[in-house]
């Protein structure tokens, strides 16, 4: 109890900023500053107190085989207050008396809560480091500028291929990448980093330790400490299953983008919105446009509105009822060419299979088309042509059996007949029917003339000219029947016909509009023409008799067909017409009203 009364004297025990406590050597508390006893969660000690050390610690099963070895020493625990669990370390050592007797024991205790929250932090942040290096497999390195030590951790060596104990130096790291461009590269960008701050992301060839080629992508950055660099961190990551996956790729991109910019077709893909994602070759060649021009454009802005609006209707078809429309014949213009397609559009699918756009293709069958057109033609020329030779072989039959039945019956006469005078009659009349014979055979030679010289070479004539020129020719004709002609034809309309024909076309329309005149009137001859697309159209009209074309429509232009009743008629004139015409390679089309007069239009073809 000596001791214990002798510790009165150590009154300021209690002002300690740091948390001391005095123990007996039995471990009863005998006295302690308030901030050990705060920490401990204690009320002031009294003299009586009875306090053993041994509660504070429970944990600590051999504190008290521990105080009687008399020796320094540390224990780390902690203890449970209101605002949480806090971290203590309390330092043991022995309490001696003036004659280094042994009478206690001084305990001196630190809250270091924050520390152990520190290294819990470091703890957990570093778990979490290695869990995302362990993912993400993507390894970290750290050289020390000062030291020159390169240190790699366990993912940059797994990557490496090289023994966990292995500790490399940056110039054994750079030797790992492969000789040539990755190993210079990486020796340049080491050096830059160190000489110029210079950050740097980039894809090499490594070489690892059992000698395996695999791309890594590396980075490095400098720590920069007053204007120095003290250390450079950097990540490396095996992208080489990546890397060799997206060669793959390209290469079958490039295959499929050769594939299709090869087909005979116009390809393209939209989006849901009917813009361009993707053209191949055939399609920028037809808009004459690069694939960059096109890519984003939809058809309003390629087309005029109305093809565009077609164009986006089956779009929408297409992609919101999933109807593929396959060979469908579609006209497409653009810049006033007509250009024919064979057309295909189908859903486009993204990944998770909902429709994303559509698929379209497109074949020009303009070629196609044209020879179709000109096998239609062929076929109706062939159809008309042999409709004429059956018409002309009725007419030839009909009409030389008429001459021959003439003549075998005038030859009959003549030799039944005795009386000089009947026999010159008949004589007389078998003249006349052998003029009428030449005249038949000179009309059916020069239409067999026309049809079977249809490559009679032609010149391009202006047609006002050659109209003056019948005009003068049909002068007395006019003057007699005082005729009136006002002639509208342009000065530089010109075409593309045979000298002979185009005469014998205006002579024949002129004469027949002055023959079949009105007995009412004067005649009036109105000759018009038109230039179009289709080529040039000549009008001539009149105000004569006209034609009952209810009644003689679909015979107007048959050989000898006549309509008026009139001596000189014979029904030849139109039919050449129109043989001349239609070898030519044009039309003539008629217009009438009975006594109001004729029009009859020629179109001239200019592309023959």
């Amino acid at each position: 109890m000596k001791a214990a009364e002798s510790i009165d004297q150590f009154y300021l025990l209690k002002q300690l900023p740091k948390a001391t406590a005095l123990l007996c050597k039995e471990g009863i508390l005998l006295d302690a500053s308030c901030s050990w006893l705060g920490i401990f969660g204690l009320p002031p000690q009294n003299k009586n107190g009875k306090t053993k050390i041994f509660k504070l610690y429970p944990k600590t099963s051999d504190l008290k085989k521990r105080l009687k070895d008399n020796k320094p020493f540390t224990l780390q625990h902690k203890t449970e207050a209101n605002d949480g669990t806090r971290h203590l370390k309390s330092y043991f050592a022995p309490w001696f008396d003036k004659e280094e007797n042994v009478i206690g024991t001084i305990v001196q205790t630190d809250d270091i809560t924050s520390e152990v929250q520190k290294e819990q932090k470091i703890d957990w942040l570093n778990n979490i480091l290695e869990t995302k290096v362990e993912v993400s497999k993507t390894g970290w390195w750290e050289y020390d500028v000062q030291k020159d030590k390169l240190s790699w951790c366990k993912e940059t060596k797994r990557i490496h291929q090289v023994p966990e104990s292995y500790q490399p130096t940056a110039l054994e790291a750079i030797d790992f990448f492969k000789p040539g461009y990755s190993r210079n590269k990486v020796s340049m960008l080491f050096h830059k980093v160190r000489a110029s701050h210079q950050t740097y992301d980039i894809k090499l060839m490594l070489v690892t330790y059992h000698g395996e080629e695999r791309w890594v992508r590396i980075t490095g950055k400098p720590f920069v400490k007053n204007g120095k660099v003290r250390k450079i961190f950097g990540t490396i990551k095996d992208v080489h299953d990546e890397e060799m996956a997206e060669t793959r790729v390209k290469e079958h991109q490039q295959l499929l983008s050769t594939l299709v910019d090869s087909l005979p077709l116009n390809v393209y893909v939209k989006d849901l919105e009917s813009r361009k994602v993707l053209v191949n070759k055939g399609e920028c060649n037809y808009f004459n446009k690069s694939a960059e021009q096109l890519i984003g454009k939809n058809d309003f802005e390629l087309y005029d509105d109305q093809m565009a609006k077609v164009s986006r209707e089956e779009d929408i078809q297409v992609m919101k009822h999933l109807t593929p429309i396959i060979g469908k014949e579609t006209i497409s213009k653009l810049n006033g060419k007509t250009t024919y397609f064979l057309t295909s559009k189908i859903p486009h699918f993204d990944l998770e299979g909902k429709v994303c756009g559509l698929i379209g293709m497109s074949l020009d069958i303009t070629s196609m088309k044209r020879k179709e057109e000109e096998l239609h033609n062929l076929i109706d020329i062939t159809s008309t042509q042999n409709q004429k030779l059956i018409s002309f072989a009725h007419i030839v039959s009909h009409n030389l059996r008429s001459h021959s039945a003439n003549f075998s019956m005038l030859l009959g006469f003549l030799n039944s007949e005795k009386d000089p005078q009947e026999r010159q009659r008949i004589i007389d009349m078998l003249s006349q029917a052998s003029d009428n014979l030449l005249e038949t055979l000179g009309n059916l030679n020069q239409v067999v003339d026309v049809n079977t010289n249809t490559s009679a070479p032609r010149k391009t004539l202006n047609l006002k000219q050659s109209i003056v020129k019948v005009l003068q020719n049909l002068a007395a004709l006019l003057d007699k029947n005082n005729t009136e002609i006002i002639n509208n034809i342009g000065e530089n309309i010109e075409v593309n016909c045979v000298p002979a024909y185009l005469d014998s076309i205006i002579l024949n329309l002129i004469s027949n509009a002055v023959k079949y005149k009105s007995p009412n009137r004067s005649p009036l001859i109105t000759l018009n023409s038109v230039k179009s697309e289709d080529g040039i159209v000549l009008s001539i009209s009149d105000n004569g008799l006209g034609i009952d074309l209810n009644k003689y429509g679909d015979r107007i232009f048959g050989m000898y067909k006549t309509f008026h009743n009139r001596e000189d008629a014979k029904g030849f004139g139109l039919y050449l017409v129109r043989n001349q015409i239609e070898a030519m390679g044009g039309s003539i089309t008629v217009q009438s009203e009975v006594d109001k007069g004729t029009t009859f239009n020629v179109y001239f073809n200019e592309d023959s």
